[in-house]
């Protein structure tokens, strides 16, 4: 990948209303994201009527609500999503969407996805990786709550099932919303890619945008942020997510960066190549010398500007005779 690719996270923060989601998608558009994702699932496959929330989910739902209850309203018909990926077409940005089940894995191929989206808790599923391993696509797997065994477990699982290794990106996550800057322990995206040999990216659930900022100038080429049209919503995402002004902003500190890191030579740019007579010293007479007379740190001075004889030639200088009158502050010739 040349640049980043910066997945704009929508999640189920459309609040199961296609009218959300299509704002959604055109704020990921605003922010000038490569691609905006969804999630697909039914209620009845993804969780139990006997399930509990999530600590962070009760907070931000009715804590008398089952999790059953609350994501039955957050899903995606299939009607919603061709309207959905319909969109993203016209509109020019890719459409994801993270499967939870193997019917939902079905569904998305049949639609025509490229690049599936494994999230975290589906990294110990065996029977989801298979499936999905053995469409062979690009595959782009959360790693949250897991240790580097079990992403390695799960990777194994998707290259025997028929994903090439190449067509793997794993990307750095935790799954605390929001996650405190503590608990993010990005260098561990950097043990994933040096100790698996694969590419890596991250999946950020930190207040603000700084960590994925700095998962770029480490390496990540891909990246993927939760937003929300606005954080007052009621849903269990929103609170953790970035609004569109914010999302736009990250990707314009991405793309920076990007420029930034260079190709790694240490030369001079062209840019500043102009201030080098301005900024560094030269050689220069601190008093008046006479012809014949000794160069010596008597006479001798470092002074800017730089256009004359370099002070690291400052040796070579002491000791000769001058061939000219000098005055005070006027470059040195031999």
């Amino acid at each position: 990948m040349k640049k980043t690719f910066i997945i704009a996270e929508a999640g189920v923060n459309h609040n199961g209303k296609i009218d959300l989601a299509y704002q959604l998608i055109d704020s990921a558009i605003y922010a000038c994201a490569d691609a905006v994702k969804f999630q697909t699932f039914k209620a009845e496959s993804l969780v139990s009527r006997l399930a509990k929330k999530a600590e962070y989910q009760t907070k931000t739902t009715d804590s008398e609500e089952s999790q059953f209850e609350m994501i039955k309203k957050l899903e995606l018909t299939e009607d919603m999503h061709v309207k959905l990926m319909d969109y993203c077409k016209e509109k020019g940005i890719v459409f994801l969407s993270s499967p939870f089940d193997p019917a939902s894995i079905e569904y998305l191929n049949q639609m025509g996805l490229n690049i599936f989206k494994v999230p975290s808790g589906e990294i110990v599923n065996l029977p989801y990786l298979r499936k999905l391993g053995s469409l062979n696509k690009n595959i782009i797997m959360s790693t949250g709550m897991a240790c580097l065994s079990e992403v390695k477990e799960a990777m194994d699982v998707l290259i025997a099932s028929g994903t090439k290794k190449e067509n793997i990106t794993i990307l750095h996550c935790n799954t605390e919303y929001p996650t405190p800057f503590k608990d993010v322990n990005l260098k561990a995206m950097l043990t994933i890619r040096d100790d698996l040999g694969v590419k890596v990216g991250y999946s950020d659930h930190t207040l603000g945008f700084e960590v994925p900022v700095a998962a770029v100038a480490l390496g990540a080429i891909v990246i993927e942020k939760h937003f929300t049209l606005d954080r007052n919503m009621e849903g269990p995402d929103h609170k953790a997510s970035l609004e569109p002004d914010e999302l736009k902003k990250m990707v314009t500190a991405i793309r920076n960066i990007e420029i930034a890191m260079g190709d790694g030579r240490k030369i001079p740019s062209s840019s500043e190549i102009k201030n080098r007579p301005i900024v560094r010293k030269s050689i220069l007479a601190s008093k008046e010398i006479q012809i014949g007379e000794m160069f010596s740190e008597l006479n001798l001075i470092v002074k800017r500007p730089g256009c004359g004889i370099s002070p690291m030639k400052w040796d070579d200088v002491i000791g000769r005779i001058a061939k000219k009158n000098f005055k005070k502050d006027e470059l040195i010739e031999l």
